[in-house]
């Protein structure tokens, strides 16, 4: 197995804030190019540290920064039994803030010595689908995957983030659930014709049989044939745009 070098980082946002990251990479080669993981609803928690050393394990300087900095402690941790205590959180959380950590996270890797001038790609989860997203609209990203992001369209919470479409800078991959009722057919046909009225590229993929969280194995949801296929899919589509 690939040995990597993990650490924590602390980025300087523009708000003034101060935000800490996970990084991962692998120790004995360069990095193939830079990775930015955005975190479920739910922290920088084992699963996402997880994510973030695979996709080191295949070549990349991973890194997840802890979105909800502005709120709770450095490394705090949701419970997937206890959502209400995660909505503080979520609720704080706005596209001018998400998108003023998505710079500082990119530009954390545009100049670290490991991963300057190389490409820089992104994915999420739930939540983080949704900053995936609009990461693709901020940074000059080259890739992006959204694993059923539920904010990128109009929701009960507030708007989505659709007007955010004609910035679009990267192609995007997206992933979602069959049996996510949260995330259905009407949410996926409005981001899917957002797109393609503005002409962006982009690969839409719906696992029938999956659930919302279908990729996280800490979860109920889990669905271990439908992950394994996103995982190669989520690669693949990595290495095309990549290159």
């Amino acid at each position: 197995m690939t040995e990597l070098l993990t650490s924590y980082v602390e980025l300087n946002v523009a708000d003034g804030t101060t935000m800490r990251a996970c990084t991962a990479r692998p120790k004995d080669q360069a990095p193939r190019a830079g990775m930015l993981v955005f975190q479920e609803a739910f922290g920088v928690n084992s699963h996402i540290r997880d994510v973030t050393e695979r996709l080191a394990r295949e070549g990349y300087s991973a890194i997840s920064p802890e979105l909800y900095h502005r709120t709770a402690a450095p490394g705090w941790e949701g419970s997937y039994n206890d959502f209400p205590s995660v909505m503080p959180h979520m609720s704080a959380l706005k596209p001018g803030t998400m998108a003023a950590d998505i710079h500082a996270t990119f530009e954390y890797l545009e100049a670290d010595e490991a991963t300057a001038g190389k490409p820089i790609a992104c994915v999420g989860f739930c939540m983080g689908g949704t900053v995936s997203f609009l990461a693709a609209t901020e940074v000059g990203l080259r890739a992006a995957i959204s694993f059923y992001g539920g904010g990128i369209a109009p929701n009960f919470r507030n708007g989505g983030l659709l007007d955010h479409t004609p910035n679009l800078r990267a192609p995007i991959l997206f992933i979602w659930g069959g049996k996510d009722k949260g995330m259905g057919p009407d949410k996926q046909n409005q981001v899917t014709a957002s797109l393609r009225e503005a002409g962006k590229p982009y690969v839409n993929v719906e696992f029938s049989e999956a659930d919302h969280g279908f990729f996280c194995d800490q979860r109920a949801s889990y669905n271990p044939q439908a992950a394994a296929q996103a995982w190669a899919l989520s690669l693949e589509f990595l290495n095309t745009n990549l290159k």
